[in-house]
């Protein structure tokens, strides 16, 4: 059964890549999008993610961390991925007195695009351009994330559910959003 899941596994993750990167490319950062995620091919990462893999509606890793209450795969997974929020810090409890970074902007770039992308994978035919905001309202709270950049997710997932995908992900749009929230 792990061979099997491990090939549906491996079509989920090449599923996301293309959407990522489809994305990436039109906030013009090309690079990024055939970098993105290479880490979940390693064996940390790959294995598990076989392992919990359930059917591509949902990212394995959150079904390893509620089988277990951690995941490897994670803890490999966002150290290597700068896209990631939990990237930028590493600190241990008492998160609340301590301030984040500024994400550069080509990172939040390539965050909003794998965010959108994870939605249209894992929601197949019931994606809709709402299901972001959607999502992101219901999780941020518990984001340890820079309130600026929060500002920016807000703002470009009101957008995209508003506009959709191509006048809401474009180099010059996200670049004004993140320039506009930075400063304020």
């Amino acid at each position: 059964m792990i061979i099997i899941n491990a090939f549906k596994h491996l079509g989920v993750v090449l599923h996301h890549k293309w959407w990522v990167l489809k994305l990436c490319t039109k906030v013009g950062l090309i690079k990024q999008g055939i970098l993105h995620d290479l880490s979940k091919f390693s064996p940390t990462e790959f294995i598990p993610s076989a392992k919990y893999y359930n059917e591509g509606k949902e990212s394995p890793i959150t079904k390893e961390k509620r089988m277990k209450v951690y995941s490897k795969a994670w803890l490999h997974h966002k150290g290597r991925n700068k896209h990631h929020p939990e990237y930028w810090y590493d600190l241990y409890g008492e998160e609340k007195k301590y301030t984040t970074p500024i994400i550069p902007f080509k990172y939040v770039c390539e965050m909003i695009c794998d965010q959108i992308s994870a939605g249209i994978v894992y929601e197949g035919k019931n994606w809709d351009k709402t299901h972001q905001l959607k999502y992101w309202t219901k999780q941020k709270e518990n984001m340890f994330i820079d309130e600026r950049i929060k500002k920016v997710l807000d703002i470009v997932y009101a957008q995209l559910a508003k506009d959709g995908i191509d006048k809401t992900i474009t180099k010059k749009n996200l670049r004004n959003i993140y320039e506009d929230c930075i400063k304020g």
